[in-house]
């Protein structure tokens, strides 16, 4: 079969417009917008202000790229040795529109960062985290397109109607005849946006404790990306023969099962689903914080300081108000229960129509 027919049958080969218009950068910034948009929704369903999650995206996101990259140049160091024949020098290390993300370096960076700035805005970690964890495998969908526009981390040969052409000049050298490769960028694709479908229909039925739903994310991913891994054709490093992200991906489902058995899956009556520690929800229409009683920017009733009065409208104890206020106003000689009520008629606004009696 010739090229001309597989163009019609396989994906095409995007050619080097992809990278000279800098697309695998595109994707990426495409993604981390529609994930950000839906991690707003969420946490605003949850009674949070939506802002939140557009603060913690402003440090997570570079902290993210960051850990992407670290990972990548750690896990695939020799790619950015010196080596005169491919020309490959250590400054590339910086080149990262040329491809070289680790999604795992990623994770692990990016939900750090942002879980230290959800606890720093006073934001409950278990529904926040839960709330990212419907963006992020978004985000990681719809970055996984750049890979195809920068032509790499295909997997091996195939004849598969799906399969994808790659440019000779992109292709392994023990591949260099192959035409058509497995399309694992869209593999791992349609994998996350499943993922995502999934984790929205179980976080709708409200039958999780807080933070399992990012739990499940993380061992769903994984689970995604362990399979992915095994048809990949670019040359990576390994541990006792198998690759490395292997071996991670195999420990964070271990882990993820592990938190499960551990803390349980599903929700106990004493779960707390606030958005914030202090118990306040974010009010769409006025943009204010409501508290349960539903008094903007204040305190509930029960939270006054000590030994400061608790309403307008609160009844002074007895004790109270046999205590003069002042040493004026005291009553001398007069009954403890007649200062009471005195007292009392004084903070419902009346006052006492008896004059006090001289001793």
């Amino acid at each position: 079969m010739s090229r001309s027919d597989l163009l019609f049958v396989f994906i095409p080969a995007p050619g080097e417009w992809g990278r000279q218009y800098r697309l695998y950068g595109l994707m990426i910034a495409l993604g981390v917008l529609l994930g950000l948009e839906l991690a707003r929704r969420r946490w605003l369903r949850k009674g949070g202000n939506p802002e939140d999650m557009s603060s913690i995206a402003m440090w997570a996101v570079p902290a993210g790229l960051i850990g992407a990259r670290v990972y990548h140049v750690i896990t695939d160091n020799q790619l950015y040795r010196y080596d005169p024949v491919t020309g490959s020098h250590w400054t590339e290390v910086f080149q990262i529109w040329n491809g070289g993300l680790g999604i795992p370096g990623g994770i692990i960076a990016g939900v750090g960062v942002g879980v230290y700035v959800a606890h720093h805005k006073g934001m409950r970690i278990g529904p926040a985290i839960d709330c990212a964890a419907v963006g992020l495998p978004l985000a990681q969908a719809i970055g996984r397109w750049g890979n195809y526009f920068n032509q790499e981390l295909f997997g091996g040969p195939t004849d598969l109607p799906w399969g994808l052409l790659v440019d000779p000049e992109h292709r392994p050298l023990r591949f260099a005849e192959a035409a058509a490769f497995h399309p694992t960028f869209l593999y791992e694709m349609l994998w996350n946006l499943g993922l995502v479908v999934v984790l929205l229909v179980i976080d709708n039925r409200k039958a999780l404790r807080p933070g399992r739903l990012f739990v499940l994310y993380i061992g769903g991913y994984f689970l995604g990306r362990l399979w992915v891994e095994a048809l990949r054709s670019d040359n990576a490093n390994t541990i006792a023969g198998l690759r490395v992200n292997t071996w991670l991906s195999l420990l964070c489902i271990g882990g993820a099962l592990l938190v499960l058995a551990i803390g349980g899956l599903r929700r106990r009556p004493d779960d707390n689903f606030d958005p914030y520690r202090d118990g306040h929800r974010w009010d769409p229409e006025t943009g204010e914080k409501v508290w349960p009683e539903g008094r903007p920017d204040t305190k509930p009733v029960g939270d006054a300081e000590p030994g400061g009065a608790v309403g307008a409208d609160a009844e002074p104890s007895d004790a109270d108000a046999a205590e003069p206020a002042d040493a004026g106003d005291a009553v001398v000689g007069g009954t403890r229960a007649r200062a009471a009520r005195a007292g009392r008629q004084r903070a419902s606004g009346g006052s006492d129509d008896r004059p006090v009696e001289d001793p």
